[in-house]
């Protein structure tokens, strides 16, 4: 086997399709650098050109300020990228076993599924800063023994609440996906009930809806930045508001948002490329 790949060469045909792709791709992408140059060069030039780009420089884009305010701002962000990890878990966790109750069968788990239901319909018609608002003002206003008061642990729980319901909604399209079949043969197997979930249709399901699921969680690096509402929870968004505060200079804001962009663009970059693993967008979902 060996010695027939080392006498292989490709024909004259192959060699000629091999530079004609060579060429191809080497002619699109000087094609797409010099639209890039162009279009970008339009944007910053019409930016720049207009009447109060000046005051806008030295208001939104203040070097000087980025870098003093910047210690604060990343302190703040660190505790969004915690808050993200948390609740990203916790999420996950709520909203697989939300699913795995709204796809039961049989009429004794009627009560389960509509508690599912129920909780899915409210919490994703909720808009999610009136969550944030409820449960960081509302659980501490009930005084009750042993229940964390913590703006930045309570705002946690609502974004696991509310991305919870997203989250659901996404693994039991997941499930129901898996053609009833699988199912089938599993029990025809011998395996029980929850064996069928858990080695059958759960890993198929979880495959297959692996893209929404990280467009959610990119969502949810985002909506971290909305505990900065509960006032005593210094996130990056927070900390730019307290050096905006001093100074009336909104630079503290533009290098929150950068930060966000550190954290966001690699995970939407793993989206587009989970997309097109697993065939969500065929042919697409990359620059």
């Amino acid at each position: 086997m060996s010695s027939v790949e080392d006498t292989w060469s490709p024909s004259a045909r192959q060699r000629e399709r091999d530079a004609y792709r060579k060429r191809q791709g080497l002619r699109s992408l000087l094609i797409a650098g010099l639209s890039t140059l162009v279009i970008g060069g339009a944007l910053i030039t019409a930016v720049m050109s207009a009447p109060g780009w000046e005051r806008t420089r030295t208001t939104f884009f203040n070097w000087d300020k980025a870098v003093e305010s910047f210690p604060a701002v990343l302190a703040g962000f660190w505790i969004n990228v915690q808050v993200f990890a948390v609740s990203a878990l916790c999420v996950l966790i709520v909203g697989m076993a939300l699913a795995v109750l709204k796809t039961l069968r049989g009429p004794v788990f009627w009560p389960l599924r509509a508690l599912a239901t129920v909780y899915v319909d409210v919490f994703r018609g909720l808009p999610l800063i009136l969550v944030l608002l409820l449960v960081g003002f509302g659980v501490p206003a009930l005084n009750l023994t042993g229940v964390p008061t913590d703006p930045i642990v309570l705002g946690c729980v609502a974004l696991v609440l509310t991305y919870s319901a997203y989250v659901a909604e996404v693994f039991r399209a997941g499930i129901e996906s898996v053609h009833p079949s699988q199912r089938a043969a599993a029990r025809s197997l011998g395996l029980s009930g929850p064996q069928s979930m858990r080695y059958v249709v759960l890993p198929q399901a979880v495959r297959r809806v692996v893209p929404p699921l990280l467009n959610d969680l990119a969502s949810l690096t985002k909506d971290s930045g909305l505990i900065s509402v509960l006032g005593a929870a210094i996130d990056a968004v927070r900390a730019a508001q307290i050096e905006t505060a001093t100074s009336f200079n909104f630079t503290p804001y533009v290098v929150a948002g950068a930060l966000f962009l550190v954290l966001t663009i690699p995970l939407t970059r793993l989206t587009d490329r989970a997309a097109r693993r697993y065939g969500a967008v065929p042919g697409g979902g990359h620059l």
